[in-house]
C-alpha cells in the first residue's frame, strides 16, 4: 500500500508579510482614532513623465519597455529560488526622472521598495502602487522601424476595438476568439463605472443606499506575535463581525468594533471554513496546544464547530486515521456543506455532524493508495481524491454524499495535474494548473466545468495566467479567490494593463465564460481609469466586486448586474490619505474581503513578528467602512 506523503509544517517561514506593530493604548480590539490633524486632502497626481519608447514586442495590454523575463514560479505565498529583478521600466505609481514621488500604495503582489521578492510573496504595506508586470521574453528583436509599425498597429486596433481584445479558449485547443465589450465603458461615473445612478441592479439583495459615500467604522491593530501566525477566517452575522485572533475567535460590534464576545481556543487557528449556515454556524481547525518559545509549531489536529450567534464553541475533537495508529490526523483545511463538517489533509479526510461532532466517516487510504486530499463545500460536497505515487499522481474529482462519504460521480483530471482546486460545487467547477504552465504562482491555467451528476466533462476553459488574475492555493482544495461562479458562468478579472488616460495609468476588467460552451460571453465590466477590480461573491444573479483605488481616491464596492453587466456603486470609501493608507495596507491575495448590507470589512489572513522600519506605518488586523 502506498502511503501518502508527509507534509512539512503548515506555517510559512519567518518573515512573511504583515508584520504587526504594537497595539495602541486601549488594548487589542479597541477602535482606533484617526491621526491628529484629520485625514487631510487628497494628494494631487504627479506631473506627466517623459514620453515612453514604443514596445519591442506588444504583449497583452502592456505596450511598454523592453520585454522582461517572467519570474520563476513560487510556491503559494512563499518565495522560491532567487529574488527577481523588478521591471526596468517604471509602471504606474513609480516616479519618472525629474518627477516627485507620489504617495505610495500596496501593489498587487509585487515587491515593496528596497526589497526584491518574487511575485506571490506577501509584501508589507506602503509599497509602490501597481508596478507594470513583467512581460514574457523570447522571440526575435524588432528593428526600430518595425517597432514603430507594430506600435501603430496596436494603437489602431485599440481605437477600432474600443479597448483591449480578450481572447477565450474554446476548451478544445482551437484558436482563441476575440470577446466583445458590453455594458460598461470604463468611465468612473454612472452605471458604467460608477456612481450608481443608472446601474439599476435588481438581481440581488444588496441595494445602493441614498448616499454611497462611506465612513470609517473601526480599525483594529494587529496583535503582537513573535512568528508568522495564521489569522484566517472572518464572518459577518446580523449582529457581529467575527475574526480569528491569537488563540481565540472574537465577535466585534458591527459598527463600533467593540468586543462583544470571545471564544478561547487551546491553540492557534489553522483553518477556517468560508461557509456559514443560515443560523450562523461554521467550522474551524486549530492547533492542539499554544505555541511556546521551545515549540514554535504545533500540530493542526483539532476540528471544531462555532455558533457565531452566541459566541460558543459547540464542540472540538481530534481523530486518528484507520491506518495511522494512535497518531492524531493532521488537517490542513476544513469546509461546511449543509450539516456536514469535512476536514482534509495528507492523512485523508474525515467528516462530522455539525450539531454534535459525531463522526460520519474517518480518514482511510485505499489499497491503491487513494485518499481524500481536501473538500469543497457550500451547496454540495465534493472532494479532490489523490491516487498513485508522489512522483506520478492521478487526481479524481468526486461528488460525495455528505452523510456517508460515498461517491456520487467521478471525473479523472488529465495527466500533468498535481493539484486541483474546487471553485464551486454546484455547479461543479474545478481549477488546475495543467502541466505547470501558469508560471505566475496563481496555480490555475484551466477551469473544468463538470456535470456533477454523471462526472462527465462539460467543457474545459483555458484561462491564460498572463491574461486572467484569479488565484488558487498550491495544495489547498478550497482556496481560489478573486473570482465568482453564477448564472452558468465563471467571472474572472483580467490582469492589469495600461489604461487610456494619463501616463502609467493601470486598469483591468471583469469578464465571463460560459460553463456549457467554454467560450467567453462578451460581457465586460470595466474597472475605470486608474482602478482595478475583482469579484468578491455572487449576490443572487449579480456580482459583488471590489474596485481597488489609485493613490488619490478611495476604494469602491459595486454590484454588477448579471444580465446587463451595468455597475451600481454600493459604497465609495473616503479619499483622505490616512483612510486610504489604511484601506490599501492589505495585499489583496492575502486578505479577506466581506461586504454585507452596507458594511465592508478587510482583514489579514496572516501576520508576523514586528519588523524594524524607519516609517511609523500602522498595520491593521481589520479595517471597516459603513454607509449611513
Amino acid at each position: 500500500m502506498t502511503q501518502p506523503p508527509q507534509q512539512p509544517p503548515h506555517d510559512p517561514p519567518q518573515g512573511g508579510f504583515g508584520a504587526p506593530q504594537d497595539p495602541p493604548s486601549g488594548g487589542f480590539g479597541a477602535p482606533q482614532d484617526p491621526p491628529s490633524g484629520g485625514f487631510g486632502a487628497p494628494t494631487p497626481p504627479p506631473p506627466p513623465g517623459p514620453p515612453q519608447q514604443p514596445p519591442t514586442e506588444p504583449g497583452y495590454g502592456y505596450p511598454q519597455g523592453q520585454p522582461q523575463q517572467p519570474p520563476t514560479q513560487p510556491g503559494y505565498g512563499f518565495p522560491q529560488g532567487q529574488p527577481q529583478q523588478p521591471p526596468t521600466q517604471p509602471g504606474y505609481g513609480f516616479p519618472q526622472q525629474g518627477q516627485q514621488q507620489p504617495p505610495t500604495q500596496p501593489g498587487y503582489g509585487f515587491p515593496q521598495q528596497g526589497q526584491q521578492q518574487p511575485y506571490g510573496y506577501p509584501t508589507a504595506p506602503m509599497q509602490p502602487a501597481h508596478p507594470a508586470p513583467p512581460q514574457g521574453g523570447g522571440g526575435k528583436k524588432f528593428s526600430t522601424q518595425a517597432q514603430i509599425i507594430v506600435a501603430a498597429v496596436v494603437a489602431i486596433a485599440l481605437i477600432v476595438g474600443g479597448g483591449i481584445w480578450y481572447a477565450s479558449g474554446d476548451g478544445d485547443g482551437k484558436k482563441d476568439e476575440a470577446g466583445t465589450s458590453a455594458g460598461t465603458s470604463g468611465e468612473n461615473k454612472g452605471g458604467k463605472g460608477g456612481d450608481g445612478q443608472d446601474g439599476g441592479s435588481t438581481g440581488g439583495k444588496e441595494k445602493a443606499p441614498a448616499n454611497v459615500d462611506s465612513a470609517v467604522g473601526f480599525q483594529l491593530p494587529q496583535p503582537k506575535v513573535t512568528d508568522v501566525t495564521s489569522v484566517d477566517g472572518s464572518w459577518v452575522t446580523d449582529k457581529v463581525y467575527v475574526k480569528s485572533g491569537i488563540n481565540e475567535v472574537v465577535g466585534y460590534d458591527l459598527d463600533s468594533g467593540k468586543k462583544v464576545w470571545s471564544i478561547p481556543l487551546d491553540g492557534q487557528v489553522c483553518g477556517a471554513s468560508r461557509h456559514m449556515t443560515k443560523d450562523f454556524k461554521t467550522a474551524i481547525l486549530f492547533e492542539e496546544a499554544k505555541r511556546t518559545k521551545a515549540k514554535k509549531y504545533q500540530t493542526c489536529t483539532q476540528v471544531g464547530a462555532l455558533d457565531l450567534a452566541t459566541g460558543k464553541l459547540l464542540w472540538n475533537k481530534s481523530i486518528t486515521a484507520s491506518t495511522g495508529g494512535d497518531r492524531p490526523v493532521r488537517f490542513t483545511e476544513v469546509t461546511l456543506s449543509g450539516t456536514t463538517v469535512a476536514a482534509g489533509g495528507l492523512d485523508g479526510g474525515a467528516a462530522f455532524k455539525l450539531a454534535d461532532g459525531a463522526e460520519l466517516w474517518k480518514p482511510k487510504v485505499s489499497t491503491d493508495g487513494c485518499y481524500d486530499l481536501g473538500y469543497g463545500g457550500g451547496e454540495a460536497l465534493a472532494t479532490v481524491r489523490k491516487c498513485g505515487t508522489y512522483e506520478d499522481p492521478q487526481l479524481v474529482i468526486q461528488m460525495l454524499n455528505p452523510t456517508t462519504g460515498a461517491p456520487l460521480s467521478s471525473f479523472k483530471m488529465p495527466a500533468g495535474v498535481d493539484y486541483a482546486s474546487i471553485v464551486s460545487t454546484k455547479p461543479l467547477v474545478v481549477a488546475a494548473d495543467v502541466g505547470d504552465t501558469a508560471g505566475d504562482g496563481s496555480r490555475k491555467s484551466h477551469f473544468f466545468s463538470i456535470d456533477e451528476t454523471t462526472g462527465k466533462l462539460t467543457t474545459r476553459i483555458s484561462a491564460d495566467a498572463e491574461k486572467y488574475a484569479a488565484r488558487c492555493g498550491s495544495t489547498e482544495v478550497e482556496q481560489c479567490q478573486h473570482l465568482a461562479v453564477g448564472n452558468n458562468r465563471i467571472y474572472l478579472p483580467t490582469e492589469e494593463h495600461e489604461g487610456t488616460g494619463e501616463s502609467f495609468s493601470r486598469t483591468n476588467e471583469i469578464v465571463s465564460f460560459d460553463l456549457t460552451t467554454g467560450k467567453q460571453t462578451g460581457d465586460r465590466a470595466d474597472a475605470g481609469e486608474k482602478f482595478t477590480m475583482f469579484p468578491l461573491r455572487m449576490d443572487g444573479t449579480n456580482i459583488i466586486a471590489y474596485r481597488e483605488p489609485p493613490y488619490d481616491k478611495g476604494g469602491e464596492v459595486v454590484s454588477i448586474d448579471g444580465s446587463t453587466f451595468k455597475q451600481t456603486v454600493l459604497m465609495r470609501n473616503p479619499a483622505d490619505k490616512a483612510v486610504r493608507d489604511a484601506e490599501t495596507s492589505f495585499t489583496p491575495d492575502y486578505a479577506e474581503f466581506r461586504y454585507e448590507q452596507g458594511r465592508f470589512f478587510i482583514s489579514e489572513t496572516m501576520i508576523s513578528a514586528p519588523r524594524k522600519s524607519s516609517l511609523d506605518d500602522k498595520e491593521y488586523l481589520v479595517v471597516s467602512f459603513h454607509t449611513s
